[in-house]
């Protein structure tokens, strides 16, 4: 991945993907007997001149806390239509989601299993900014199929809180 490739939250400006794996491998060893969850979600809001899109990848350790960063991108022209946005979206996040290839995620869960017996535990999943309310829930099938047909598991809302809190915040 190029050193372009940066992530940032409000403590670090710019952080190579690296240096995110490292940063969740030690969010992971302060609690190894947790349950963990480990999202990508994306989000965007038009504004006069451009789209802009903030990908965020969060860990939540469950009932115990998060980490989390962020990547921008920006479209250089107001997207319209919801399904451009939402698709643009979730491509962006399945972009992000296929940087955790097995060696990231075996190496994330390979600081759990010893602790399997005490709760130890990751999932992996792709938030999408969709739900059964509203002009997005007739996209629910396709984009949920997409990130499935990679062996992800998908999440709408009200799950999908890395993409509709998370990233929706930064997105302003």
């Amino acid at each position: 991945m190029s050193e372009t490739f940066t992530f940032y939250n409000v403590s670090e400006k710019s952080m190579t993907f690296q240096a995110v794996i490292d940063r969740l491998k030690s969010f992971i060893l302060k609690d190894p007997r947790s349950c963990y969850v480990l999202s990508i979600g994306s989000d965007s809001q038009v504004h006069q001149n451009e789209t802009k899109f903030i990908t965020a990848i969060h860990i939540h350790r469950v009932g115990k806390g998060a980490w989390g960063c962020l990547k921008n991108v920006h479209v250089l022209r107001p997207i319209k239509s919801v399904r451009e946005k939402i698709s643009l979206e979730t491509a962006l996040s399945i972009e992000i989601a296929s940087y955790f290839t097995s060696r990231y995620l075996n190496e994330l869960s390979d600081i759990l299993i010893p602790f399997a017996d005490d709760g130890g535990d990751l999932l992996f999943e792709i938030h999408l900014d969709i739900g059964g309310k509203g002009m997005t829930k007739e996209l629910i099938q396709e984009m949920t199929g997409r990130i499935e047909s990679m062996g992800i598991e998908a999440k709408i809302k009200p799950y999908s809180y890395a993409a509709f809190s998370y990233a929706n915040r930064y997105t302003k």
